[in-house]
């Protein structure tokens, strides 16, 4: 297989992950249960979180290193540069979130459904974003980041978007819409994904000596959704202790697979 082929393939692994629990509408019957959708929701925050420390943070500290002690700071001010992105976006796009009544960003006239999957494309974006510069960072050689840490990020954001689609598709479903359509709506809510992971690992190609620069911004947007999103989401009432838990292994499972294959 060539490296393109490896890549393509690569850029492609977290919208399979969204597709196939998407397609877990076909085989369910009814919503989640809230425990379920809780505990889904501090998985993906679990990796996300061990995600963005281990393949984004630390190899952009590392590549710094000429810094000296001030090797942070092209990380710091990208972690910043992506925080400040995202808070942008959730301003400035209509969306509404899993479980809340009421909308966020610009009034609009905007059907539930299309701002509920405007809420997950928005989350999407930095994940897509995350692949497309490590597997910029890896191409370049030029970084720490290894056609193993590459994947295993890739690996690591569609194991995590599994649960993601699950959560957009079987309420859709339980709201009275069509399976295939519940389906559609789940497939489509990560197409962004690769698309974000293409054009960041274009502009990355182009800046190479950015690179820690955007590493640490794909973190920072990926943090921004973890504690805006998804921490909310998965401490609502009534009091769980599930979110927390699964919070835990997944950040468990992304840490291990870094440190192990990357």
């Amino acid at each position: 297989m060539t490296v393109d082929w490896v890549v393509f393939a690569g850029l492609m692994l977290p919208l399979v992950g969204t597709s196939l629990g998407a397609a877990t509408v076909m085989l369910m019957r009814g919503g989640l249960r809230r425990e379920v959708q809780r505990g889904l929701t501090g998985f993906a925050a679990g990796v996300m979180t061990a995600a963005s420390v281990w393949s984004l943070l630390l190899p952009a500290i590392g590549q710094s290193e000429h810094l000296g002690r001030w090797a942070f700071l092209p990380a710091a001010g990208g972690v910043w540069a992506g925080v400040l992105f995202l808070l942008l976006l959730d301003h400035a796009i209509p969306h509404l979130h899993l479980g809340s009544q009421e909308a966020e960003g610009p009034r609009s006239c905007l059907a539930r459904t299309t701002m509920l999957v405007l809420a997950v494309t928005i989350h999407n974006i930095p994940e897509g974003m995350a692949v497309g510069v490590v597997f910029a960072g890896w191409l370049s050689g030029e970084t720490a980041v290894t056609f193993g840490g590459a994947l295993v990020l890739a690996a690591g954001i569609a194991i995590q978007n599994f649960p993601e689609g699950a959560i957009i598709s079987l309420p859709l479903r339980a709201e009275g819409m069509r399976r295939g359509k519940a389906l559609l709506w789940g497939v489509l809510s990560g197409v962004v994904e690769p698309v974000a992971a293409v054009l960041t690992l274009w502009g990355a190609s182009l800046l190479v000596p950015a690179l820690p620069v955007l590493l640490s911004f794909a973190a920072g947007a990926m943090l921004y959704v973890v504690v805006e999103e998804l921490i909310p989401e998965m401490s609502e009432p009534p009091h769980s202790n599930v979110g927390v838990l699964t919070f835990a292994l997944g950040f468990t499972v992304m840490m291990a697979l870094d440190s192990a294959l990357g």
